[in-house]
């Protein structure tokens, strides 16, 4: 590992994807600073990051001579300061993205690489909200992301060639492959996928399909490892709503409306694997 990428890591956001990106460094030997305003979240979080670490060492995801990183959580935004990346990974709405990034990168030194794990709004967007939007970039993790190695990393309108490159390092000290794309609502992945969830949960609503049927024909006909609803429970619908309304808001596209039974999921706190309903059932739901 070089001596760019020793220092600690500092993730902000102790939800399913701040957890993932947590257990990824931790389990490369990166010493981590958890960050959120939730108390009981980081509880949460510390004993999901310990089951993840085990999960990934019985399936050998991890480098077995590698000892863990420390794991540290507070609710304190002040304890990034010295880390030698800030990882945003809050929640997919551009308030709470804004202010925690804000936060953060008023307490690190110029030239520390910011990242946003945003999945949708543009990093240019995001850019007017930290001190030096040179040193942004956007890395877009899959869940889980110690499972999915491949990443999209986008480079926004004024990200530095030096913060490019010290994303690269992280990733490639990460065991990560990255994708370079260029910004844009969505990216690649997101730009893509939203629609088609959206577009099969409209097959389910419109009694057209069973979520089952859909999923086969991804699966069987196209070669896909999971089917888009799979996915979305996976991904969790009120963070596949929440990315539809930012795709929708930035192109006007109402291909990414989200579709009434999308929202009415949501509304009834059916959010996929994490509340243990979506199109599926679920066992064992945190």
């Amino acid at each position: 590992m070089s001596d760019h990428t020793k220092g600690r890591l500092a993730v902000l956001g102790a939800g399913v994807m701040g957890t993932g990106i947590a257990t990824l460094a931790v389990g490369y030997g990166f010493p981590v600073v958890l960050v959120d305003i939730d108390e009981e979240k980081l509880v949460r979080a510390r004993a999901s990051v310990a089951q993840q670490l085990r999960l990934c060492q019985l399936m050998g995801k991890l480098p077995a001579d590698t000892p863990a990183g420390e794991l540290e959580t507070t609710t304190d935004v002040g304890r990034v300061a010295g880390a030698s990346a800030v990882i945003e990974a809050v929640t997919e709405r551009l308030e709470p993205k804004a202010e925690a990034l804000t936060a953060a990168t008023a307490a690190v030194s110029p030239g520390t690489l910011v990242v946003s794990n945003t999945s949708a709004i543009p990093i240019d967007e995001l850019a007017q909200y930290v001190a030096r939007p040179e040193d942004l970039v956007g890395i877009h993790f899959m869940n889980p992301p110690y499972l999915i190695r491949t990443v999209e990393l986008i480079r926004g309108p004024r990200s530095a060639d030096a913060a490019i490159e010290a994303a690269q390092r992280m990733l490639a000290d990460l065991g990560t492959t990255p994708v370079l794309v260029g910004d844009g609502p969505g990216f690649v992945i997101n730009r893509i996928l939203q629609r088609a969830i959206n577009e099969a949960a409209r097959i389910v609503q419109d009694g057209v399909a069973t979520p089952e049927a859909v999923d086969a024909a991804f699966t069987g006909c196209l070669g896909h490892r999971t089917g888009p609803l799979s996915t979305a429970d996976l991904i969790g619908l009120d963070n596949v709503v929440d990315s539809l309304y930012v795709l929708l808001e930035r192109t006007g596209d109402e291909g990414y409306r989200p579709c009434d039974l999308l929202v009415a999921k949501v509304k009834a706190g059916e959010f996929g694997r994490k509340t243990g309903r979506g199109f599926y059932e679920h066992q064992g739901a945190s």
